[in-house]
Formats: C-alpha cells, structure tokens, sequence
C-alpha cells in the first residue's frame, strides 16, 4: 500500500516520476483532454482544517481525472474523538478508494493510514506539507532551475520549512534555512535530513541570518509568519521576525535569474513586500494553480501502486 505522508517516503526517481506525469497531465488539460485515470474512484477529503487552495484543487482533481471528491469537514468527522482513529479509518477506508487528510497531527495521520485499506494523502499537518513541496518542485522544473538548484527558505521552522529540508534531502540540492532564534528546524526533522541527506549527497545549511541564506540562490522562498491556529502568536511573532522581511534589498543578493516563491496566503509587509510579491506574481500564481496539476499526478500514481 503506497501513501504519500512525508516526501521521505520516497525515492529520487519515484518524485520524479510523479512530477513528470504533471508535466504529461497539464499538457493534456491545456489542450482540451481531459483522460479518466481514475474513473468513477471515490476521494474522500477530511478537513479540519480549513483550506481554500487544497479543497478545491483536490476536488477539481479528481473531478477531471473521472472520479468524484466527498468533502468531510470538522462538524462531519472527528478524528480521535467519539470512536478510535483507527475504526474511522478502517470503516471509511471501506468504502472510497483514496483518502487526504488535512489536520493539525502527523501522529494521527499516520496512525490513520496504518490500517487504512487505501492510499491516504497528508494534505498538511503541524509537520509536513508535501503537497505544496512537490507543487513547488513542478514549478521550479517549468521555470528551469532544477539544474544546480540551491534554494533560501526564509522564515518559521515550520510545516513548510520541514517539507524543503525532506524535499533537499531526497532530491540532492542546495538549501539554506534561515530562521529567527527560537523558530529552528527541530532535532528530529534534521537527524532524518542526515540519514537522507548523506544517501543523496545534499548540502543543507541552517542560519540564523537571512542576508546569509540568499547569497546567489536561484530560489529564495517563505511561508505565512502566523500559521493557522497561531492567531495569539501574532504581536509576538512580528517582533522576533524583525530582519526577515524578504525585500528588494534581499532578492538582490540572490542570483540575478532567481525567482520568488510563496505558498499562499502571503501578507504583504510581514514575510514579503507588496513589491516582491508583485515583481514574482507570476511565478506565485502559476505555484498555485499548479496544485491542481500535481496533485492529480500523485493520485494517479497512487492508484497506479496500490
């Protein structure tokens, strides 16, 4: 049974796979066929958490590749609460045949796919993010900087910045990861990038200036400073984020062709200028409609595997 829970779960050529058949599916989108991968295929979507660009590509998704998406929000379900993580899994797995799961706990998560029947997704928890990475990637392919890429991630340690250290460390290239004091990568997530990181030959640097990150990157890259549920934090966080707003100031240490990327939502004079955000729009916007593409690769690879 193959689930994507962590970008760790896989190898080089098997990411590659997946980011190829976006490439091959977007294509044939564009030109108007619309092929059914995955006919009349069942995606149940479990959200506690609230998204806008998951939900409706993951839906979208399995609409066009022939399926049907059954959306479960928090008031639909509960995971963990009114019966075992693991029945819940086992009696919806029963009856679809792909799971995402968008929620605050990757323990939860995995504990969930350990029964389940059929491929589960992670759609985000509090520690990873693969899908936005792997939509990423897509895009920096189509950008053509794959080639001797060496990517600056700019801000928390969180969910996303875990993801790009998982991503460097099974793809092979060059990241920085600058963080304020008191937001670094946990012990846990770089004892994993070591193991990997030395299999693939990477280069994984962590700092805590962001000036130093950026130097001749040909990606530099961030996330929201005020991550869903951390609304309390926020006063906080502006404070101890002093010095890492990515400006045109910052952008100019990177490589002359270096592109801005941003998952979205994006706050303008917190983890980026308005003027950064608009000089790299393009990129930022194609990066989101690209979740479409990418995750409609990996089900189809997922159902191709199971």
């Amino acid at each position: 049974m193959k689930h994507f829970l962590t970008i760790a779960d896989f190898s080089k050529d098997e990411l590659l796979h997946m980011i190829n058949l976006a490439i091959k599916i977007k294509k044939e989108m564009k030109l108007g066929l619309f092929k059914d991968y995955m006919p009349k295929k069942t995606l149940a979507m479990v959200f506690e958490k609230s998204s806008t660009r998951t939900r409706v590509s993951f839906e979208t998704g399995i609409y066009q590749l022939g399926g049907v998406g059954l959306f479960l929000s928090s008031s639909d379900i509960h995971l963990g609460s009114g019966e075992p993580v693991e029945d819940t899994s086992r009696v919806i797995s029963s009856m679809v045949d792909m799971i995402m799961i968008r929620n605050d706990c990757q323990k939860q998560l995995e504990l969930f796919a350990s029964v389940s029947t059929v491929p589960v997704i992670n759609g985000l928890t509090d520690i990873y993010h693969p899908m936005q990475l792997m939509t990423d990637y897509l895009t920096i392919v189509e950008a053509g900087l794959d080639k001797n890429l060496k990517v600056a991630y700019i801000g928390d340690g969180n969910n996303m910045a875990n993801s790009w250290v998982m991503l460097a460390s099974v793809m092979g290239f060059e990241l920085r990861v600058a963080t304020p004091k008191g937001y670094e990568i946990k012990d846990d997530i770089k004892k994993l990038s070591n193991k990997l990181s030395n299999k693939n030959k990477t280069n994984i640097t962590y700092t805590n200036d962001p000036y130093k990150a950026v130097i001749d990157c040909t990606v530099v890259t961030t996330d929201t400073w005020v991550s869903m549920g951390l609304e309390k934090q926020k006063q906080k966080r502006i404070k101890d984020f002093e010095g890492f707003t990515i400006d045109t100031n910052m952008m100019s240490k990177a490589n002359k062709d270096a592109i801005f990327l941003h998952c979205l939502p994006a706050y303008r004079g917190y983890e980026m200028t308005a003027e950064v955000f608009e000089k790299y729009e393009k990129y930022i916007y194609k990066e989101a409609q690209n979740r479409l593409h990418m995750q409609k690769a990996i089900m189809v690879y997922l159902d191709k595997h199971t």
